[in-house]
C-alpha cells in the first residue's frame, strides 16, 4: 500500500517533511504517525492508513512534497522489507552527453506600455479572472505594465500587451533578425555583504517564505488606509480585576484581548461591510453572516493567525478558554490547517510586547484588520477635571476599494464607545452575581 500526501486543506498543494517517525522495517498500526508535514503555517501529522510494515520510505526530512505524492510504501504484517540495493552498480558504457538545447529567447519588455512593472519576485496585482486567463494562455503577467493604482493589471493592459507582441512579431526585420529591445533582468543583482564585514546566512523557513509572499501580495493588491483612535479602558480594566478570580476558578484567564474580541463581534453586526470580502471575478461584495475572528499570535517561527469561530455566539468565559487553547497550540505548532482558515476579520494585539499605534497589513481576502497597542496611563480631561486614565491606542487598516474613510471613522469611533462602556453583564459568571451589582455601580460612578 502506498501512503500518499492527502488533501489537507483548500488551496494547499505542497509542504515540507519536517520529521520522520519511522524507519524501514518498522511495524506500525493503523493511525500511528508516520511523518510530520509543514504546510502553510501549520504542522500536520500523516497517519498510517492501515496496519503493516514499513517497506520503503521515499522521502527524507527537508524534502518538499506535493499532494498525491507517495511518501511511504507499507507491506503486509510479516512481509520482509527489501534489502538495501548494492552501492556499486555494474559498469556500463558511458553515453556521450547530448548537446544542451538552446534556451528560448526571452520575451521582450514592451517599452510602449503605460504603467509600472512590479519589482522582481513580487507577484503582479491582477484580478483572479486575469490570472486564470494568463495561466491558460501561458502569459507571464510580470512582463505586463499595470495601468491602475499600484501597478494593478486590467484587461486593457493585457490586450495592449498582446497587440504590441503581434506588432513586434510581424515587424520588418533588419539584418535578418527582428529588432526588439533587450529583455528585463529576471532578478536583482545579488549583493556580496561579506565585502564589508562578517556575515551569517540562514535559509528562510517555509513559514517565513509564506508570510513574505502573503504580505507582499496584500500590500501590492490592496489600497491600504489606516484610521487611528484611542480608548479609555478604565471600565474594562476594573471588570477584569473584579471578575478575573471567578474566571481562574473556571480554568480561564480573563484578558483585555478577550474583551476586545467580544466587543468587536457585536460591533461587526452593526457594520457588516467590515466583515465582508470582494469577489473580483464576479464584481460582487460577499457579506458573511458569521463572525470568525483571526487573532495574530507571536511564535518563535513567525506570526501565525489562528481563527476563533462564531465569536458572536460564545460567552466571554468560553472565548477566554478558547483563546488560551488556540494560542498555546499555535506556539507549539500543533494547530490544524482548518483552524487557520475562514477568518472574516483579524485582530493584532501588540500590547503584551509594547509600542503604540502601528499600521497592520490586511489579511486578504478580508477587508479590514484592527491593531491594538500597549495601554499607557495618561492625564485626560473628564468633565472639566484632569484625571489619569489608561489609554489604549487603536489602528484600523481597511481596504479602500470597498470601505470609505467616513465609514471607517464611524466604525472605530463607535467601537471605542462600545469598549469604554462594556457591559458588566457580559463579564459576570455563576457565583459572581453578588459582586456584580455592587462593583457595577462603583464602576459607573467612577466613570
Amino acid at each position: 500500500m502506498d501512503v500518499k500526501i492527502p488533501v489537507l486543506a483548500e488551496n494547499v498543494t505542497s509542504g515540507i517533511v519536517v520529521k520522520l517517525f519511522v524507519s524501514q522495517g518498522d511495524d506500525v498500526k493503523q493511525g500511528d504517525d508516520l511523518l510530520e508535514l509543514e504546510t502553510e503555517k501549520a504542522v500536520a501529522a500523516i497517519p498510517a492508513p492501515a496496519t503493516g510494515k514499513i517497506n520503503t520510505i521515499h522521502v527524507k526530512e527537508g524534502d518538499s512534497v506535493k499532494v498525491g505524492q507517495t511518501v511511504i510504501t507499507l507491506a503486509e504484517a510479516g512481509e520482509k522489507a527489501p534489502a538495501a540495493a548494492p552501492s556499486v552498480a555494474p559498469a556500463t558504457p558511458k553515453p556521450q552527453a547530448a548537446p544542451a538545447p538552446a534556451a528560448p529567447a526571452p520575451l521582450p519588455e514592451i517599452p510602449a506600455q503605460k504603467g509600472s512593472l512590479q519589482p522582481a519576485g513580487v507577484p503582479p496585482p491582477a484580478p483572479p479572472s486575469i490570472r486564470k486567463a494568463a495561466h491558460q494562455l501561458g502569459l507571464d503577467l510580470s512582463r505586463i505594465r499595470g495601468s491602475e493604482h499600484g501597478g494593478r493589471i486590467t484587461w486593457d493592459d493585457v490586450k495592449n500587451y498582446i497587440q504590441t507582441l503581434e506588432r513586434i512579431a510581424f515587424a520588418p526585420k533588419e539584418g535578418g533578425a527582428a529588432a526588439v529591445p533587450s529583455a528585463r533582468k529576471a532578478a536583482p543583482e545579488p549583493v556580496d555583504f561579506s565585502k564589508w564585514g562578517p556575515v551569517r546566512v540562514q535559509p528562510m523557513s517555509t513559514l517565513r517564505k509564506k508570510i513574505s509572499e502573503k504580505m507582499a501580495e496584500s500590500w501590492t493588491t490592496v489600497p491600504h488606509v489606516t484610521q487611528f483612535d484611542e480608548a479609555d479602558i478604565s471600565v474594562p480594566q476594573r471588570l477584569i480585576e473584579t471578575h478575573g478570580p471567578a474566571y481562574q476558578k473556571q480554568g480561564a484567564r480573563l484578558t483585555l484581548t478577550a474583551v476586545i474580541l467580544k466587543a468587536l463581534a457585536g460591533h461587526l453586526k452593526k457594520h457588516p461591510i467590515f466583515n465582508a470580502s470582494i469577489n473580483e471575478a464576479a464584481g460582487e461584495i460577499v457579506f458573511k453572516d458569521y463572525c470568525h475572528l483571526g487573532l495574530a499570535v507571536d511564535t518563535e517561527q513567525g506570526l501565525i493567525v489562528p481563527v476563533l469561530r462564531d465569536v458572536d455566539k460564545k460567552s466571554l468565559l468560553e472565548l477566554s478558554k478558547q483563546i488560551q487553547d488556540l494560542a498555546a497550540r499555535t506556539r507549539e505548532r500543533k494547530i490544524a490547517l482548518d483552524e487557520l482558515m475562514g477568518g472574516t476579520f483579524t485582530v493584532s494585539n501588540q500590547g503584551g510586547i509594547g509600542g503604540g499605534h502601528f499600521t497592520p497589513i490586511i489579511r486578504t481576502p478580508e477587508v479590514a484588520i484592527l491593531g491594538v497597542g500597549r495601554a499607557v496611563e495618561r492625564p485626560v480631561a473628564r468633565k472639566a477635571k484632569i484625571e489619569v486614565r489608561p489609554i489604549l491606542p487603536l489602528a484600523l487598516s481597511y481596504d479602500h476599494r470597498l470601505i470609505d474613510g467616513a465609514s471607517a471613522a464611524r466604525f472605530i469611533k463607535e467601537f471605542v464607545q462600545a469598549l469604554e462602556n462594556f457591559e458588566e453583564s457580559a463579564v459576570a459568571i455563576g457565583g459572581d452575581k453578588g459582586k456584580k451589582t455592587q462593583q457595577g455601580t462603583a464602576v459607573k460612578g467612577k466613570k
